[in-house]
């Protein structure tokens, strides 16, 4: 046999990240879900300090969502071309920016635009799994996203446990400003110690057209699904804006067809796996998305009623189990996939969420009912949602994990962003103007909404079952 029928370049395997580097990485993760999660305990105080009610409370926590949702399907299409690592050195310089914006905020405008730069940290979602993908076997792989997703998650942990502490000793400001410093010096060592990973080679050019069509329509939706539950916009305005979105959707889908290298190739849309993946995972984190804002809401409540009239940092330790429970639920959300299959955790997880939700609205009278409810549902949504991620990215080719991946994030960004608005709607509407407090009744209404949302999500499963892989 000829030496040169074997090319060493091609057996060589790829750099494969150390300790060090992995370390780095997961502190990253940590300090970016801890920036996330500091809104969730703090928002009643929030809400007081910038004399704003439940509904524009709902809009400080969607803002950072908003970004995340737009920003992480082009995050994820550009590290698929130019290298994950190189993609989310740029993304966390803009995160760390949005983190001491929002620090030196003095009203609630500047607040926002702080949380819409923050919301650049859901790109670095795919771009994790972009380097977890190229760097590890494809069995390590699906277990490995479900990892770095725990991390993520994780970092609530943190986040539900300090930002009461710090707003109270410090103020509300320092809950954004000490993970951007972590964020910082978190960034600086993954530059150092994180492997490269190689860009795709390809000479043929972005789908910029593409690229942006897409950001378009997202951001429409995105402000569709935030603005209309408010019930503020007049009926031909809430018209001219949903045709403004689906002329974006239209254009982006006649762009991508004709496109010779299309951002999105529009046949992995079609797919019956990826299909079923997005419809059940926006489901479900509707339900979700309505606990997250809920929760905090009635442990605030004074407790001269039905509440409870718990403080931020009381509201953040009723909260961290739940955390807790995402970030375990994130973690073997993969494994359980690759062991009973994507059908099987996806039921488990709906049927657990139901129940519990339908079971809040008559059972409330005691702040660990909330808590026990905020730990169930939290992990049965992280265990559904990352084993429908994991399956579906382990199903598609390597050069297309980041683009797959990120769509499944945006998807469930959507749901909890249609929960959390649905969810602030149900409570303003629910608002005495005595009290200036939701009723009770408006809770019990929420509850059973998002109960209904997870039943809705069982008939969903059972049409898309062909596309699940048991």
């Amino acid at each position: 046999m000829s030496t040169a029928a074997v090319s060493p370049a091609r057996t060589v395997a790829p750099v494969r990240p150390g300790r060090r580097s992995i370390g780095a990485l997961g502190i990253l993760a940590l300090a970016l879900g801890t920036l996330q999660s500091v809104v969730e305990p703090a928002l009643p105080l929030l809400q007081r300090e910038l004399g704003v009610g439940p509904a524009e409370g709902a809009l400080v926590a969607n803002a950072l969502l908003i970004t995340g949702a737009v920003l992480a399907p082009v995050a994820g299409k550009l590290g698929d071309r130019y290298g994950g690592k190189r993609v989310l050195l740029w993304l966390m310089a803009a995160v760390s920016a949005g983190g001491l914006l929002a620090g030196l905020a003095p009203n609630l405008p500047v607040l926002l635009l702080g949380q819409i730069l923050q919301g650049v940290m859901v790109g670095a979602l795919p771009l994790s799994f972009i380097l977890v993908r190229r760097h590890l076997t494809a069995g390590e792989s699906q277990a490995a996203m479900g990892v770095v997703l725990a991390l993520f998650t994780g970092g609530g942990i943190i986040g539900m446990s300090v930002a009461g502490p710090i707003a109270h000793g410090l103020s509300w400001q320092w809950i954004f400003v000490l993970p951007t410093v972590v964020i910082v010096a978190a960034t600086t060592a993954v530059a150092r110690l994180m492997p490269p990973d190689p860009p795709a080679p390809s000479g043929d050019p972005v789908d910029w057209p593409g690229v942006a069509l897409l950001s378009a329509t997202l951001l429409a939706l995105m402000l569709v699904l935030v603005a209309v539950p408010g019930g503020g916009l007049p009926p031909l305005a809430v018209g001219a804006i949903v045709l403004v979105v689906a002329a974006l959707a239209a254009g982006w889908v006649i762009v991508e067809r004709r496109a010779a290298t299309p951002m999105v190739d529009l046949r992995m849309l079609a797919r019956p796996a990826m299909r079923s993946s997005i419809v059940l995972t926006f489901l479900m984190s509707i339900a979700f998305g309505m606990v997250v804002i809920l929760l905090p809401q009635m442990f605030a409540v004074s407790a001269d009623g039905y509440g409870f009239g718990l403080s931020t940092t009381d509201i953040g330790l009723l909260l961290l189990p739940g955390a807790i429970a995402g970030a375990v639920s994130d973690s073997v959300g993969g494994i359980a996939a690759r062991r009973f299959g994507p059908r099987a955790v996806v039921v488990a997880g709906i049927g657990v969420t139901a129940v519990t939700m339908v079971a809040l609205a008559v059972l409330h009278d005691a702040a660990w009912q909330l808590a026990v409810a905020k730990v169930l549902t939290a992990f049965a949504a992280g265990a559904g949602t990352t084993a429908l991620l994991a399956s579906t990215a382990s199903a598609v080719a390597t050069r297309d994990t980041g683009i797959t991946t990120s769509l499944l994030v945006v998807t469930r960004l959507f749901g909890t962003i249609v929960g959390a608005q649905v969810g602030g709607t149900i409570l303003a509407a629910g608002t005495g103007p005595a009290s200036g407090a939701p009723s009770e009744a408006a809770f019990a209404v929420g509850f059973v909404v998002a109960g209904l949302a997870s039943a809705l999500s069982l008939v969903a499963v059972r049409a898309t079952r062909k596309g699940i892989t048991s």
